[in-house]
């Protein structure tokens, strides 16, 4: 038995779940309401306040699936909570963050900044203060269109090995290599 697929997911206060024909599972919370359609031979029963989700057979593809489902359904409860936040440092001479409401400028090295339209369920903010890389904040219930949009981010300029200039995540660690060693 799959270990994160057996444990059950508590229900707060404040959440309303419906699981509908063929498993679509509708999450309304107080930040949100986010709907995941869930692989339709996983059961996701909800009784006391409690989420399972069972299984039909020892399948090879059904137990994939087990702890696939409950992940699912535990993050979309924790998003309309909670809510997820990634943090992204700007690392290099020059490089600026700005937002104007959705729109997020970024000014990474290029000879033109980059304009980035945020989707509206991600909140941004930017920070720069003095003496220390500038950073990008993005807030959403969704868990999956955040990692996707900070991705996205993050590849306009990757962190390079060498002087570990780029974007990261906060508390990303760059694997620095030497560069060339100085001839005789």
């Amino acid at each position: 038995m799959s270990r994160i697929g057996k444990a059950p997911i508590s229900l707060p206060s404040g959440v309303e779940i419906n699981v509908s024909k063929g498993n679509l599972v509708t999450v309304k919370g107080p930040k949100g309401e986010l709907t995941q359609q869930i692989d339709p031979e996983m059961e996701i029963a909800v009784e006391d306040g409690e989420i399972s989700v069972k299984r039909p057979t020892e399948q090879k593809r059904h137990r994939a699936m087990h702890g696939l489902s409950r992940s699912l359904v535990a993050n979309m409860i924790t998003g309309v909570t909670d809510g997820f936040v990634k943090e992204l440092e700007l690392v290099g001479v020059g490089y600026r963050a700005a937002n104007t409401g959705q729109l997020l400028e970024l000014t990474i090295g290029y000879s033109h900044p980059i304009m980035f339209a945020l989707p509206d369920e991600v909140k941004v903010t930017t920070a720069m203060d003095k003496g220390k890389a500038p950073v990008v904040r993005l807030e959403s219930h969704d868990k999956q269109l955040l990692g996707e949009v900070a991705n996205k981010i993050r590849s306009y300029r990757k962190p390079e090995p060498y002087k570990g200039k780029g974007i990261r995540f906060a508390g990303e660690e760059v694997r620095r290599k030497a560069g060339k060693s100085a001839s005789k």
